[in-house]
C-alpha cells in the first residue's frame, strides 16, 4: 500500500470510529459499567498555591512519562490530520502553526511533510518530549526541509501561559472585541474546527501571533479547573481568522471505559497508575469551553 493510500485509509477509520447513539445506549445500559456514569463530589476549590503544585505533578508525570518511552515509537505519525484538517495544507503563502503539546512529534511530522510552506513552534511541558521530538524530526530523512521550519520550546501552556515573543501584551491589546458564537464538534475522539475573531496590527516586537494553533490530544491531560485559561491561552496567541484545530478522547471511549471505579479522580476525569491524566469530553463540555475563550463555530464536512 503506498503512503497516500495508507493516509486515506487512516483518514477513514480515525474520522468516525462508532456510531455515538448505539455506542450510548450499550454503555449506559451495561450495569458493570454504571460507575462511570456516577456523580462525582469535587473537593473544595484549589488555591493558587495548590493548583500551581497540581500543575507541577502533572509535568513531572509526563516528563517520567517520555523517559520510559524515549526509545522506539510510542505513538504513530497523526497522517490523519491532513484530511481531517484540509487547511494545514491548502492555504499557499507562508502560515505559521502552534502545535501544544507536541509530545515527540507525531502531529508535527505529517505537517510539516504535507505543507512545505508552513512554520511550526511546537511546545511542550517535558523537555525530554522536545527532545525526542527535536530527534525524530530535525534529524530525519527530510532534515534540510525541517531544521528551518521547525521551532520546539519549553512550555506550561496550562500553568505559565504561552511567551510574549509569541504575541505581546501590545499585540493582544489591540485584538478587537471578542465575538460569541455556538460551537460545534464530534463524537468519538472529539474533532473540531474554531475560528478566532480577533484583530493584529503587524510589529516587530514578537512574531504577531499565529495562524494555526493544534490541540492534539492534549487538553484532556489538563485538570478541568485549568483548561479555561488554558484555552483563553491559545486563543490569545492566534491571528485574525485564525483557526484552532482541536481532537481529544470522547466520551465513553474505551479508553475511558478501561479505567477502573478507583482510577476516578473527578466527573469524566480519570488518573493513570503513571500519575498522567485524562478527561473525557462531552459535546457541551467542548462547546461550553471554546465558546466562554472568544471562539466562533465554524462548520465542516467531516
Amino acid at each position: 500500500m503506498s503512503r497516500a493510500a495508507a493516509a486515506a485509509v487512516a483518514a477513514e477509520y480515525h474520522s468516525k470510529d462508532f456510531q455515538w447513539e448505539t455506542l450510548k445506549h450499550e454503555i449506559e445500559s451495561d450495569p458493570s459499567l454504571q460507575y462511570h456514569l456516577l456523580p462525582f463530589i469535587s473537593p473544595i476549590p484549589q488555591q493558587q498555591q495548590r493548583q500551581q503544585q497540581e500543575a507541577e505533578e502533572d509535568a513531572q508525570a509526563w516528563k517520567l512519562f517520555h523517559i520510559r518511552h524515549s526509545t522506539g515509537r510510542f505513538f504513530k505519525e497523526r497522517r490523519y490530520l491532513l484530511k481531517e484538517f484540509p487547511e494545514l495544507v491548502s492555504r499557499g503563502e507562508l502560515s505559521t502553526l502552534l502545535e501544544v503539546g507536541c509530545g515527540n512529534g507525531s502531529t508535527v511530522l505529517p505537517i510539516l511533510r504535507g505543507n512545505k510552506e508552513i512554520i511550526v513552534y511546537a511546545c511542550d511541558c517535558s523537555d525530554e518530549a522536545l527532545e525526542k521530538a527535536n530527534k525524530e524530526i530535525v534529524d530525519g530523512t527530510d532534515a534540510a526541509s525541517f531544521k528551518h521550519r521547525f521551532h520546539p520550546f519549553h512550555c506550561d501552556f496550562s500553568l505559565h501561559g504561552f511567551p510574549k515573543w509569541l504575541a505581546c501584551d501590545s499585540c493582544q491589546k489591540s485584538f478587537l472585541p471578542k465575538q460569541y458564537n455556538s460551537f460545534s464538534d464530534v463524537e468519538s475522539e472529539n474533532e473540531v474546527l474554531v475560528n478566532a475573531s480577533h484583530s493584529w496590527k503587524e510589529s516587530g516586537c514578537c512574531i504577531g501571533g499565529v495562524d494555526f494553533v493544534t490541540m492534539i490530544f492534549t487538553l484532556s491531560a489538563v485538570s478541568p479547573h485549568r483548561m479555561p485559561t488554558a484555552i483563553t491561552e491559545c486563543f490569545s496567541v492566534l491571528n485574525p481568522g485564525g483557526l484552532l484545530l482541536f481532537r481529544d478522547y470522547g466520551l465513553y471511549d474505551m479508553t475511558m471505559l478501561r479505567f477502573e471505579p478507583h482510577k476516578r479522580v473527578g466527573f469524566r476525569e480519570y488518573m493513570r497508575s503513571d500519575g498522567t491524566r485524562s478527561y473525557f469530553f462531552c459535546l457541551e463540555t467542548v462547546r461550553d469551553l471554546f465558546l466562554h475563550a472568544g471562539f466562533i463555530e465554524v462548520l465542516t464536512q467531516l
